[in-house]
């Protein structure tokens, strides 16, 4: 398989096949609803907005905002690579004031399941990510 830079709609692409294709992800869809929003601003292809959807035993992954939105992650993207490449800690990130949350935490704090589920989509992804 080819390398794919962060961010770009290749990449997007790829999560997005992976997203579909995973029975973890398809699994905690059916117990959670959550629509979530990624921001990462001043990367080589300026903001990049990107977004998961998750309802009704179904997970999407692609281009643009949620809908609906429950929340929004912001960055810039020194910190989205930092955290993508576990050079940062993302939870120190949010602590730090380098990722903004806005929306509903509490749908957040409830759909743990789902991020562990995409944490390894995002594996599967990584070796082949460009993050230049």
């Amino acid at each position: 398989m080819t390398n794919v830079r962060y961010l770009s709609l290749e990449w997007i692409d790829a999560l997005s096949a992976e997203v579909a294709a995973s029975e973890a992800m398809r699994s905690a869809a059916i117990d959670h609803t959550i629509g979530v929003t990624q921001v990462v601003n001043g990367g080589p292809e300026g903001t990049v907005v990107y977004h998961l959807q998750v309802a009704d035993g179904a997970a999407s992954f692609g281009p643009g905002a949620a809908d609906p939105e429950d929340v929004r992650f912001e960055q810039d993207w020194d910190t989205a690579v930092a955290v993508a490449t576990d050079a940062l800690n993302a939870q120190q990130a949010f602590i730090t004031g380098r990722i903004r949350l806005f929306g509903d935490q509490q749908t957040l704090q409830s759909s743990t399941p789902v991020f562990a589920a995409l944490d390894a989509v995002f594996s599967t992804v990584r070796s082949r990510t460009d993050y230049r």
